[in-house]
């Protein structure tokens, strides 16, 4: 069976660890049916554009997306990450980011909300510019967006050995937006009685991911939180540029985002010098969601088997494929 994947290479290194990731994903035996997206920060100064909603028509007939990194340092803050990357987790209903770590001997799976929180744009300025200049930035969160992120977090635990969730939040100050995080926790959870639960404020989360974080199986936090979060977990875990990360929508009623987290790293961009694993380990969650598990559990036993090796993007690429 061919799968038709939209491919994003981006910016920077995004066009050198793109196609190692795929071929690794044919070299598994998975057949791909690749359309080519010209986006990113390289399109936007060239001609002004950033992600039109023809186009996201067209990716709504795909099985999935895959992105390898965007942004330019020429491009101004908040142009490619609205215009883009938050355009497609809206439009497509990405509402869940899920990103695995392997922190020493130990596994842990953050879910993150992915299109609501702060991130959903509601805020404004007045006076800007004057010296009585006012910003406020307000935080969305609904019934709805929480609960289905939740329940996506708790069905995750429940598949898993240890059948633990720990809810992250910071309910003793944000006490409108984690109270509403913590009442649905506690409903969905009385559905779950086979998973425990756990609760930790985030400024104790970050303490723990780095002192022990083998006390967690699965985390369920908010988009600001998993978002800072979710980078101290790639520290934790052998760095940002191991990191893997699926932007899922779990109804399925559009393509589901698979992408590594670590950026275009135009300082190095075009050397070869970029670690191509976390584009690997991402390739292989979207095989994970499109059906393909026996596949993609030998890229990641692959990847493992070389990870401490070292050496060029392709040199890494190649001793992944060779595995196989």
């Amino acid at each position: 069976m061919s799968h038709r994947i939209g491919v994003i290479p981006g910016d920077g290194i995004g066009h050198e660890v793109v196609p190692i990731a795929l071929g690794i994903v044919r070299a598994a035996g998975v057949e791909l049916d690749t359309v080519d997206y010209d986006l990113g920060g390289e399109r936007y100064l060239r001609d002004g554009v950033v992600l039109d909603d023809a186009t996201i028509a067209e990716w709504r007939g795909l099985d999935a997306l895959f992105l390898g990194a965007v942004g330019t340092p020429d491009v101004p803050p908040g142009v490619i990450e609205r215009g883009l990357l938050l355009k497609m987790r809206f439009d497509l209903d990405l509402y869940v980011n899920q990103r695995p770590f392997l922190a020493p001997g130990h596994e842990f799976i953050v879910i993150r909300e992915n299109t609501e929180g702060t991130y959903a744009g509601e805020g404004g300025f007045l006076r800007k510019g004057t010296p009585h200049e006012v910003a406020t930035q307000g935080s969305v969160n609904t019934r709805f967006g929480v609960e289905r992120c939740v329940r996506y977090a708790f069905e995750l635990a429940r598949s898993r050995e240890r059948k633990h969730l720990t809810l992250v939040h910071k309910t003793n100050v944000l006490t409108f937006a984690g109270d509403l995080w913590e009442r649905t926790f506690d409903a969905v959870a009385a559905e779950y009685p086979d998973v425990e639960t756990a609760y930790n404020h985030v400024d104790a989360a970050c303490i723990y991911f780095v002192e022990s974080p083998q006390r967690y199986d699965v985390i369920v936090t908010d988009n600001l939180f998993g978002d800072i979060l979710t980078d101290l977990g790639g520290a934790v875990s052998g760095g940002i540029g191991l990191a893997s990360s699926g932007n899922l929508n779990p109804d399925r009623t559009g393509p589901s985002m698979f992408e590594p987290v670590h950026g275009s790293a135009p300082d190095i961009a075009g050397q070869n010098k970029a670690n191509p694993v976390a584009a690997i380990l991402s390739a292989a969650m979207m095989l994970d969601f499109l059906g393909e598990a026996d596949a993609a559990a030998r890229i990641r036993a692959a990847c493992a088997e070389t990870a401490t090796l070292t050496g060029s993007t392709t040199e890494i690429g190649d001793a992944v494929a060779g595995r196989l």
